[in-house]
């Protein structure tokens, strides 16, 4: 990242002049040793799980985190002449920065690459976190590890100098087990459904098709890879940030980070001894991730792609601007209270009723500028498991389903619109969505019809429900007139 004022640049040497409203690390740098080894350090990981590790560190200093970029340097590069140290901002009506000191160590695992399985085999390091995406994990259409992938082909002939996260991974245990390192706790923090138990299936598959066995039965034993759920808004850095954080501070950091002020970690309780007491700095441990996860798919999930749909037909921009309109706002909350709220089964840390209020206070946040076109992406993957499947549930528990199919007929106007207009539809099968509604006539029946009729759109059982079929046209029916 360049830097382009002539401000001094944030680094532990510049700590006192962040000025005193601006909170700083509650803890003595020199006291903290590295116990956490992160790939994958971009801006969410850095706004989120840094943040709850920065509030550990002020109770107990072995959780300093070891940053590792398996290919770019270029967080290192903007880190490093900062001590580690950067800006988070709370992007609120008033926005909150803080400096972050949790990330002690960067590396560049491609340039370092014995520093980084050294960090991993130490015993030092209890805990390894990821946020590679979901392609980082190389994992085919069934969850499995992809053995063709590139960068597995990479690892099996090549195990010393991983390419993947799963071979960064998988070398660091057969050193940390050669070493006795001990046993270790991983995290995913990706958004992938069943994250812990793919990536912990993933690692054991590559070390026994590296024809090392034993290593796979030893980290089945050593390794823990419980399922996590994360939650944030976290905008791209922006030059808006990097104004705002010179504004306030009086100093340049190379690359601040922003988020809304929600955050939300949700972890299975099967972390190994020794790992670090995360649920101290506000992380949830449960016996059970999924509810958490189908809370978030459903309620918070579902209600981003309504207010898309729905909020890009009457040419607004963004979440904010959606809530902002009376009628779009009372139609998310009684579609969250009465209509999704029903088929859900919550644990007892999770108050649904307190979950929607937070998230309506979430969607009004006039800071966090995200953009309805990008939430509406992708509509034909993430319309299934955020809306059709508390739809089946709704029909099959007698309950009413009128609410719950408007956002799939503004999603299929929204469709309509972008082929007739020739705008870009950002979809996986667009190709597809584009050649069955091409010159399709615009009465509601037979749009329905038609999108109903796509193979792989819908479940069959689903397509063909009278119920759902007569509820969604009358749905699109009502779209189709408002627009």
């Amino acid at each position: 990242m360049a830097i382009s004022s002539a401000l001094p640049r944030l680094c532990r040497a510049n700590l006192s002049r962040v000025p005193g409203d601006i909170p700083r690390p509650a803890y003595d740098l020199d006291t903290v040793t590295i116990g956490v080894v992160h790939l994958g350090p971009g801006a969410f990981h850095r706004a989120h799980q840094c943040a709850y590790i920065d509030r550990l560190l002020a109770r107990d200093p072995r959780w300093g985190i070891c940053a590792v970029s398996l290919k770019s340097p270029a967080v290192r590069d903007a880190l490093l002449p900062q001590d580690g140290l950067y800006i988070l901002v709370e992007m609120d009506a008033e926005p909150r920065p803080r400096v972050i000191g949790a990330i002690r160590e960067v590396l560049t695992a491609a340039d370092s690459p014995a520093q980084v399985l050294e960090r991993l085999a130490s015993p030092q390091t209890r805990l390894v976190t990821l946020t590679v995406t979901e392609k980082g994990y190389a994992l085919g259409a069934d969850g499995r590890l992809n053995l063709t992938h590139p960068d597995i082909r990479h690892d099996l002939t090549r195990p010393k100098v991983p390419a993947s996260a799963v071979g960064w991974l998988t070398e660091g245990l057969r050193r940390r087990r050669a070493s006795g390192g001990g046993d270790l706790s991983v995290l995913s923090c990706d958004n992938i459904s069943d994250n812990g138990r793919r990536l912990g299936a993933a690692v054991i598959t590559l070390a026994t098709a590296q024809g090392d066995a034993d290593l796979a039965a030893w980290i089945a034993q050593m390794a823990a890879f419980p399922n996590t759920m994360v939650d944030a808004i976290t905008p791209a850095t922006d030059e808006a940030l990097r104004i705002l954080v010179r504004a306030r501070l009086g100093l340049e950091d190379a690359w601040p980070v922003q988020r809304e002020p929600y955050s939300q970690w949700v972890i299975e309780d099967g972390l190994k001894p020794g790992a670090p007491d995360l649920a101290s700095a506000g992380a949830i441990l449960t016996a059970d991730v999924r509810p958490f996860e189908q809370a978030k798919l459903r309620l918070l999930n579902a209600a981003h792609s309504t207010l898309a749909y729905l909020g890009l037909l009457r040419g607004l921009e963004t979440v904010a601007e959606a809530m902002a309109a009376p009628d779009l706002a009372a139609f998310v909350e009684d579609l969250m209270r009465q209509d999704i709220a029903p088929s859900l089964t919550p644990p007892p840390q999770l108050d649904l009723f307190a979950y929607i209020d937070a998230i309506l206070t979430r969607f009004r946040n006039p800071a966090i500028r995200h953009r309805l076109i990008q939430i509406a992406a992708d509509g034909s993957q993430k319309l299934p498991v955020r809306l059709l499947g508390t739809i089946e549930d709704a029909l099959a528990a007698g309950r009413p389903i009128a609410r719950l199919c408007v956002p799939i007929a503004a999603w299929m106007a929204f469709v309509l619109r972008q082929v007739r207009r020739g705008e870009p539809l950002a979809d996986p099968v667009a190709e597809r969505l584009a050649e069955a509604v091409r010159d399709l006539p615009g009465d509601a029946g037979t749009i329905v019809d038609r999108f109903l009729g796509i193979d792989g759109l819908f479940p069959a059982s689903l397509a063909r429900a009278p119920r759902f079929r007569a509820t969604l046209t009358d749905a699109t029916a009502v779209v189709i007139a408002d627009r």
